[in-house]
């Protein structure tokens, strides 16, 4: 497989065949990502035309897995089929037109692409005589991590939203209906539900918190405590926390542009704390509006899930309450859920509560009229 940076001609190819990269979107779910399948089947047909020419199935990791316990090739599901830049969307089909744009014999190699819920069949013999297996077993079509997460933490419902507060930040949500990111930087995939569901990530997210925690010689606590020192809005103090070059909004390079009176300054560490979180916020509802679907309830995991403040300004900024969740291997835990074929999917064991938190009204009043600032610093900033 090649290395995911390697396909950057392939992505522009396609892009360019289908139409642009909202024509792309509008059509798979996506623009065309480096490590997504469609450009990484076209760079191996080119590079490897050979070995492409005696390739008689195309699998992902999630369905040959699946073809291993069933013993038979199993299918692609409709979940990590949309991660591929190939499937149509709307019609949950294999796009003709994307096809042709990856390789001309493609088609050859793809079993229609199937609903999460598909019952491949019985596990193979071989795993009933070597561990035990019921004969009667059944497998389900397997999926990929985050349409898997999305059961393992308990959403089934359009408008419940995941917030993964990691090294980059990621949040995901059920839509009613298809919504496309007219600027081409966010995703939608298919869910276990069968809604679609709309992720986007930002590289800036512990990365970015723990730069200014750094700057400022904090630990967590210390950091936590300056979030509750400060009051919502910052006084007006506003940060583009683009330590590294970010993904949505696209940012080539390094850049963190501070304004309303903020500066780098340890007399101001307080201030850059909450300004940095505040500011990933906005940007994440600034950025999700084309989803157009405002969530009921954010479901937080990670690391910074634990930081109660933090979890009061997300509550605030996005106007809906969001709840700590405990988990570990949510992905697993989803495809074992997906794996009892029930729908819906039965939810999972309730985990130990977590820090939570709800939208304060005059908090939450603050940052409506501040996001119409930040939307302009971030229009500006982009040269737009």
């Amino acid at each position: 497989m090649p290395a995911p940076n390697s396909t950057g001609r392939e992505c522009e190819e396609i892009r360019q065949a289908l139409g642009g990269a909202t024509a792309t979107a509008e059509l798979t779910g996506s623009d065309t990502f480096e490590r997504f399948t469609g450009p990484q089947i076209r760079r191996f047909a080119r590079t490897e035309p050979d070995a492409w020419a005696n390739t008689a199935h195309v699998c992902l990791v999630s369905s040959f897995v699946t073809s291993v316990l069933a013993g038979r090739l199993a299918p692609i599901d409709h979940g990590d089929g949309s991660g591929m830049n190939l499937l149509d969307i709307r019609r949950r089909e294999w796009s003709p037109a994307a096809m042709a744009a990856t390789s001309t014999e493609l088609e050859r190699c793809l079993l229609p692409s199937q609903p999460p819920w598909t019952v491949v069949g019985s596990i193979a013999p071989y795993f009933v005589s070597r561990y035990g297996f019921p004969p009667d077993t059944r497998v389900t079509i397997g999926s990929g991590d985050n349409p898997c997460s999305l059961v393992g933490v308990g959403v089934r419902e359009p408008g419940e939203a995941v917030l993964s507060l990691g090294t980059s930040d990621t949040y995901f949500c059920l839509l009613p209906d298809i919504a496309v990111d007219p600027e081409a930087n966010g995703h939608v995939f298919i869910a276990p539900s069968g809604h679609p569901m709309s992720l986007i990530c930002f590289r800036n997210g512990s990365l970015a918190r723990e730069a200014v925690r750094d700057r400022h010689g904090l630990d967590w606590q210390g950091f936590e405590d300056a979030l509750r020192s400060t009051p919502p809005g910052n006084d007006g103090m506003i940060m583009l926390p683009w330590f590294e070059p970010e993904i949505v909004p696209r940012v080539a390079s390094p850049r963190v542009v501070r304004l309303g009176g903020l500066e780098d300054a340890h007399e101001q560490a307080a201030e850059n704390c909450r300004a940095v979180v505040e500011g990933q916020f906005l940007s994440m509802r600034l950025n999700s509006e084309w989803m157009a679907t405002r969530p009921s309830r954010i479901l937080a995991t990670g690391g910074g899930s634990h930081n109660r403040e933090m979890l009061q300004i997300a509550a605030d900024v996005m106007g809906c309450p969001v709840e700590g969740h405990e988990v570990s291997d949510g992905a697993a835990l989803g495809a074992a859920l997906r794996a009892t074929g029930r729908r819906p999917y039965p939810l999972p064991p309730a985990g130990g509560p977590g820090p939570s938190a709800s939208p304060r009204p005059h908090a939450a009043a603050v940052y409506d009229q501040m996001l119409t600032r930040y939307a302009e610093a971030q229009r500006r900033a982009l040269g737009r």
